[in-house]
């Protein structure tokens, strides 16, 4: 061992630890007997050759290879039970806030090993060699990072430097171990989207990917190719049209549709998932996706397993503007207050009429919610922010209005494994982190934003019933495109409008993949 074991006081004291373990071990066994018995032939001898690593103890670094619906997330949660029935520490982290959700007692990587939001080639985690946090990572058997591809390769090399710094240990060729000799296992699609570049070029992009680590030459992929989610509920009849779905998906997310690919290719979408020959498509979409919204708007379950998708945030803001008109009740308005941090010095400011609250008032940017917020009762939001991740509260959690107050506002989870929980939220000061801001400030507001319709980024990792995609501009990043026609459980459930640059229904949209990020696979 490299490493002394705890003394069983020490780890008492240590609440990380202590919270790792407290898993009813009973429970466990039996939801492991369950989960095990409903795995694939891929998936158990994934599952197998995961377990033996750990029952090795020489570490391991796999990525589990799998487009969306294959079962990547029932995997990690028959290993966290197998794991954690034994009384051993499963560490289960993921990209996004969303995605974390899913997986049991899920954080998110950078909330979990303290990883810089502004990542560079030399980072290292916060993570002190004598704290709870390192004493923790000792302790674990089993690390589970989902949505991996969405990560700089950046974030890997912190918490691979990391633990080989608080876990040195060596392998039995004398060469240094990755992670500190646990074993790792990555989950994700590269056919999704990639890390985001501000400005970056398509080599850039693919540059910054896992699969261009250097990490990625000793990564053993695992790949599961079969597509439970199409596949579920379904009957034999429909087996031919869910492969014949499930192919077209894997061609459009591998750059295989409209002829040759540089990049960029322009693709057909088949008719039947259309809006077309219709006096005004934008409602016949909404129609789809919002069936008999004035009889169901109040019911949190009408909400949660729909959305319309769209390429940026000018056109979701219109789908939300439009739906909150339809739906009854009085509006309430909440105004944010805009400020420059403190950091920013006087001088440094070159024209104070450029900074001025009615300027940074008219700042839009990703992940930062409205200077103007309009709500009512009933109506669904997405949390902006990690808030309270314990309870199910992270970036990208959709939740139902219950109440609006003066100084918070009451809210339902809608989304993910906390559906039913009530909490309130407050206005929280947000400092953006768009690197094209030359300047910083804060923005003192709910940190939330409609989501009767959201951006294609934001419904990666949520799985809906019904995906009503709104292309009035064509998707413009790798894995967009198939990221939003992939949420949906079935081809019925979906239905997509394109409009031309002239605003007319069209059947033909650009499709952006960088090929390049398979080459390594």
């Amino acid at each position: 061992m490299p490493f002394p074991d705890f003394d069983a006081a020490e780890s008492a004291n240590n609440v990380l630890i202590s919270e790792e373990r407290s898993y009813d071990k009973d429970n466990l066994i039996v939801e492991f007997q369950q989960h095990f018995v409903k795995l694939t032939d891929e998936q158990r001898s994934i599952f197998n050759e995961i377990i033996s690593a750990v029952e090795a103890g020489n570490g391991g670094v796999f990525f589990v290879y799998g487009y969306g619906g294959t079962g990547k997330t029932f995997l990690w949660n028959t290993l966290s039970a197998a794991i954690r029935s034994k009384g051993q520490i499963v560490l289960n982290v993921a990209s996004s806030g969303i995605a974390s959700l899913l997986l049991p007692g899920g954080r998110t990587a950078h909330s979990r090993f303290r990883i810089p939001l502004n990542i560079t080639e030399d980072s290292i985690c916060s993570i002190k060699a004598n704290s709870d946090a390192a004493n923790l990572l000792r302790e674990t058997s089993l690390i589970i990072w989902d949505e991996a591809p969405l990560m700089n390769k950046y974030c890997f090399q912190a918490l691979d430097r990391t633990l080989n710094d608080i876990l040195p240990t060596q392998s039995a060729s004398g060469s240094k171990s990755y992670f500190g000799g646990k074993v790792v296992v990555f989950g994700g699609d590269f056919r999704q989207c990639l890390p985001v570049i501000q400005g970056g070029t398509p080599e850039e992009i693919v540059s910054s990917s896992l699969s261009s680590s250097t990490i990625w030459d000793d990564c053993k992929v695992l790949k599961l190719t079969k597509n439970m989610r199409l596949t579920q509920g379904s009957l034999p009849s429909d087996a031919e049209s869910i492969r014949e779905f499930s192919e077209w998906l894997l061609q459009l997310g591998e750059g295989r549709l409209g002829g040759p690919n540089d990049g960029r290719a322009v693709i057909t979408i088949p008719d039947d998932i259309l809006i077309q020959d219709s006096a005004d498509p934008l409602q016949d979409l909404i129609d789809f996706a919002y069936p008999s919204i004035l009889q169901n708007f109040n019911d949190p379950t009408y909400w949660k397993e729909r959305a319309v998708p769209a390429p940026t945030n000018e056109v979701v803001h219109d789908i939300n503007d439009r739906l909150l008109s339809i739906i009854p009740g009085e509006e309430k308005e909440y105004f944010s207050s805009d400020s420059l941090c403190q950091t920013e010095r006087v001088e440094d400011v070159f024209n104070p009429n450029m900074y001025s609250p009615d300027f940074l008032n008219g700042l839009e940017l990703s992940g930062l919610p409205p200077h103007r917020l309009v709500l009512k009762v009933g109506a669904p939001v997405i949390l902006l922010r990690n808030f309270d991740q314990k309870n199910g509260l992270c970036n990208g959690t959709r939740l139902q209005i219950v109440s609006l107050g003066k100084h918070v506002i009451e809210a339902e989870v809608i989304s993910g494994s906390n559906i039913g929980f009530r909490t309130f939220l407050p206005r929280l000061s947000i400092s953006p982190t768009d690197k094209s801001i030359p300047f910083k400030f804060q923005r003192r507001q709910f940190p939330i934003s409609l989501c009767f319709g959201m951006t294609i980024n934001k419904s990666q990792g949520q799985s809906l019933s019904k995906v009503a995609l709104y292309l009035k501009n064509p998707c413009f990043s790798h894995g967009q495109l198939y990221v939003a026609l992939s949420r949906v459980k079935s081809r019925s459930g979906l239905k997509v409008l394109i409009l031309d640059e002239d605003g007319k229904v069209t059947n033909k949209t650009v499709n952006v993949v960088f090929k390049s990020v398979f080459s390594n696979l």
